[in-house]
């Protein structure tokens, strides 16, 4: 498949992605705009040995004409040294989601930073950005601490089973932004005065319940944003609406980043508004189907 004949060919690398719903939205998408696309899974839970032969599926790829490849847990960081070309965005944050293939080269973007800031804006457009916490410095942690920085915040507190890993990317926040970032070993200390919780680790995931904090570290003056969005409603987001937040669900993450990821494959702006009751339609069917 081509792109210029309006056919792409474009996939998902990753651990655990059956039930990705970035097929579908793809895929949904570029009917509505006349396009051909295809959009596979390559979930390396599949086959064993995958994990330590990803890089392998990356060049399978490339050489079997994709147009591209969106790139998720736990390959983002990793797929780094196997690209020849990084975005701006994906070189700040050291982080990439979409990979290119283009003319015989692999470029390589990050849609999670733009994808989570255009989610968190449209459901909070007045949230206060005073004091914001960031549980999880990985990949997608990466991208929403540059997209909080760049929305204004007046502190960033990050806060990771790695300590070492959150220092670095303070750091590296710090070096572009200034001093507004630090890393904070441990989260209920973190939270203390904090205005706003973002959290972008895996606890929550239907594979991985349960809560990242205790309830006990939220206030009601806070606001709490999700990237979690299997389950949409987490554990967090639960506690946090119980305790009197404002929150945002990892839905609008996922929608955001899908909308980047559309855009770069094909060129064509995708209608975000139409994605996302797309989005919101296929988990509804899907926690009918599961009752």
């Amino acid at each position: 498949m081509n792109a210029g004949a309006g056919r792409f060919l474009v996939g998902l690398i990753g651990a655990g992605i059956q039930r990705s719903l970035t097929p579908a939205m793809q895929e949904e998408e570029a009917r509505h705009q006349g396009l051909h696309l295809h959009y596979q899974l390559i979930d390396l839970d599949r086959t064993p040995g995958a994990l330590e032969q990803w890089p392998s599926l990356l060049r399978a790829a490339q050489v079997m004409g994709f147009t591209g490849l969106n790139i998720t847990y736990p390959c983002k960081q990793a797929v780094l040294p196997l690209l020849d070309e990084l975005s701006p965005d994906a070189q700040a944050m050291g982080a990439v989601n979409t990979v290119l293939f283009r003319d015989g080269k692999r470029v390589g973007h990050n849609t999670d930073g733009s994808g989570w800031a255009w989610g968190f804006g449209r459901a909070l457009p007045h949230a206060d950005l005073g004091c914001v916490v960031l549980l999880g410095a990985g990949g997608a942690g990466s991208a929403i601490a540059n997209a909080v920085l760049r929305l204004g915040a007046g502190q960033l507190r990050l806060v990771d089973s790695d300590h070492v890993r959150a220092q670095a990317l303070a750091d590296a926040l710090n070096a572009r932004f200034g001093g507004r970032a630090m890393a904070i070993r441990d989260a209920a200390q973190a939270l203390d005065g904090a205005t706003g919780l973002v959290h972008a680790t895996p606890t929550g995931m239907e594979k991985l319940p349960g809560l990242p904090v205790p309830a006990t570290c939220l206030r009601p003056s806070m606001w709490v944003s999700e990237a979690v969005y299997f389950p949409l409603r987490t554990e967090l987001l639960e506690a946090a609406e119980a305790m009197g937040c404002l929150t945002v669900d990892g839905g609008t993450m996922a929608v955001g980043q899908a909308v980047g990821a559309f855009e770069l494959f094909t060129g064509l702006k995708a209608d975000a508004g139409r994605v996302e009751r797309h989005f919101r339609g296929l988990l509804a069917a899907t926690r009918v189907a599961g009752r």
